[in-house]
Parts: C-alpha cells; structure tokens; sequence
C-alpha cells in the first residue's frame, strides 16, 4: 500500500520536533530505569524487600521489577 499526505512545512517541522523529543524521553526513561535498578538493587542487599516486588508486580501495569542474581532488573511491558 502507498499514499501521500500534503501538509504545512510548519506543522511537517513539528512532528518531526515531536518525534525528536519523544526519542529523548524514551533515552532518559531508561537512564532512570537503569538508575532505579541500582538503588533496588542496593535495597535488597540490605533488606528482604521480596514480598514488596511481589506485591508491586501485581499491582502494576507497565513494568515488572525482577530479581536475578540479587540484582533488580525492570522489564517493561511491550503493551503499555
């Protein structure tokens, strides 16, 4: 299937800005993920946190916090 659209050369430079700043909100959203996972990571050493994970992956809709190798890692859901 091929089409085109025609639209403004303003509102062409706005999508294309919106997409630019969409892409650096996806970089820093897994920057602070990564971050997040250090201080959990951090957490767990020092507390059994566990049956919080638990309850916090049952609740949630977005990303699921794991345990592997006494380290949290957080997976994000492809549908959300």
């Amino acid at each position: 299937m091929s089409a085109t659209v025609t639209l403004p050369l303003k509102d062409f430079d706005e999508l294309r800005e919106q997409s630019d700043k969409a892409e650096q909100l996806i970089k820093s959203t897994k920057k602070a993920a990564l971050e997040i996972e250090v201080f959990l990571s951090f957490l767990i050493t020092r507390e059994n946190i566990s049956e919080y994970l638990e309850e916090f992956n049952r609740q949630a809709t977005g990303a699921e916090i794991l345990l592997i190798d006494g380290r949290a890692k957080i997976k994000f859901n492809e549908n959300n």
